[in-house]
């Protein structure tokens, strides 16, 4: 009886604390985000293709700046350029004339607010998804589905793959990275399950090819924003991408230069 009056008293206690803390987070200068995903889907020319440039804001901040009025070009070891147009004043910049080529080296220039942001990256292949199997007594207590997209790695290559799965009861995507460290050219599958799952729902799986750089990146990215918060995970920082300042190395910008070739599926959940 002790134990279970001590237990009460705690809770009372906490239900009734209702102090308002205000927390003060330190203010920096904002810093150039780049997201430079240029994806060849197969069955497209890829010759249309987006970069959005935004404004590091506040942690409390809803709103995020789009970077205006840059200069964003992409130039090719074929000597081919790419110019990037501003559409409006939304810091969305997209090109019509891409030229996408399996193992080819891009190299993207910025120009923005006086100084010079570089990154270079090779377009990587990938492979389509073979089949999917559908589980519909998975999770812990057996009421999850499962889904597992099956895929065939080239055998005697070093393959490194991003996978993004579009849950239409989720508002943002899901990603995974993956390597074929340990399973070279043998047919491996990406794993996805979700207690919100319903039958009739449609579930887009798509496949990229990654550079191991970017892996790594991505890896180190989503063990911070998938932590639980125990003592032996990863402890948030700053993840630095391949975008560099030359202008003013100390003012790094944040997000990723990424070229990949890319498969889509659709999967209505059965």
């Amino acid at each position: 009886m002790k134990k279970i009056f001590y237990i009460i008293a705690i809770s009372l206690f906490t239900v009734s604390c209702e102090d308002v803390i205000d927390v003060e987070v330190p203010n920096a200068a904002p810093k150039l985000v780049i997201d430079a995903s240029l994806n060849w889907f197969d069955g497209t020319t890829g010759n249309e293709q987006k970069i959005i440039l935004t404004l590091s804001a506040p942690y409390f901040n809803d709103e995020v700046s789009p970077a205006n009025n840059a200069i964003v070009n992409i130039v090719d070891t074929n000597n081919n350029t790419f110019v990037f147009i501003e559409e409006g004043n939304t810091g969305i910049y997209s090109t019509n004339s891409f030229i996408p080529e399996i193992d080819q080296t891009y190299t993207l220039t910025i120009t923005y607010d006086g100084e010079i942001y570089i990154a270079t990256e090779i377009l990587k292949s990938t492979v389509p998804v073979n089949s999917i199997e559908q589980n519909n007594e998975g999770g812990f207590t057996g009421d999850e589905i499962e889904i597992k997209a099956f895929y065939t790695d080239p055998a005697n290559i070093d393959n490194y793959y991003l996978f993004e799965i579009q849950n239409p009861s989720l508002i943002t995507p899901e990603f995974e990275a993956y390597k074929d460290e340990f399973v070279d050219g043998n047919e491996i599958f990406a794993f996805y399950s979700d207690e919100n799952i319903e039958s009739g729902d449609q579930i887009v799986i798509r496949n990229y090819g990654v550079s191991e750089r970017f892996y790594e990146f991505m890896f180190l990215l989503l063990q911070q924003t998938q932590t639980d918060g125990g003592p032996f995970q990863t402890q948030p920082a700053t993840v630095r991408g391949n975008c560099v300042n030359t202008t003013n190395p100390n003012n790094f910008p944040l997000g990723y230069f990424r070229v990949s070739q890319a498969f889509e599926v659709i999967y209505t959940v059965e």
